[in-house]
């Protein structure tokens, strides 16, 4: 037999979803802001009035402004290598898994410009365990694609195989700035397999 929530149950679910809704439309919000002004030019007064609270009130999703921008970073690291481990653990041809992690990254940089862009720009302002946790996770992310290079290209250098890639990672990234035409996407998704697999 099955026992009915109780109303205090019921009552913290739907305060947990609250926090979590207000929390995630925070890390939104900051992002933009940080994106638009700069991580030092943005107050905790500003962060709070994007989204409808006073500035003291962000303490209570985050301890500081600095830990919010280390949750952006760090969020954002960590989708991208999950995506990417989801994409190269089902061992596709490794043409096709080059192609699909394209799209991938490209999708999360057209969906996520402001991420993409505090990921250029504000690395450097963490304090020093968040800055080695997204710099790790950056690794392994980097580390995947190598791997599965080294198999579409066995004979290049691990040296090339690096150049080549932070290249493209860098041209996927420019999306949020370089999406002028319709068919921005595919020409740089095309322009990125050429670099990485040869015309």
């Amino acid at each position: 037999m099955t026992r009915e929530p109780t109303m205090d149950a019921v009552t913290a679910t739907w305060r947990a979803t609250q926090k979590a809704h207000r929390r995630a439309s925070l890390m939104r919000s900051a992002a933009r802001l940080f994106a638009e002004r700069g991580f030092a030019a943005v107050s905790t007064v500003e962060l709070g009035e994007a989204v409808g609270m006073s500035g003291p009130a962000l303490y209570n999703y985050f301890p500081s402004k600095d830990a919010l921008l280390a949750e952006l970073l760090t969020d954002a690291s960590t989708r991208l290598l999950d995506g990417c481990r989801e994409i190269v653990a089902e061992q596709s041809a490794p043409d096709d898994t080059l192609a699909r992690l394209v799209r991938f990254h490209l999708d999360f940089a057209t969906a996520d410009p402001d991420t993409i862009r505090l990921q250029d720009r504000e690395l450097a302002q963490l304090a020093a365990d968040a800055n080695h946790e997204v710099r790790r996770l950056q690794r392994e992310y980097v580390q995947e694609w190598d791997a599965v290079l080294a198999k579409r290209r066995p004979h290049l250098a691990a040296d090339e195989r690096q150049t080549r890639l932070l290249a493209t990672f860098g041209l996927l990234n420019s999306t949020p700035h370089s999406a002028v035409a319709a068919n921005a996407p595919a020409i740089l998704a095309d322009m990125a397999l050429r670099a990485l697999a040869g015309a």
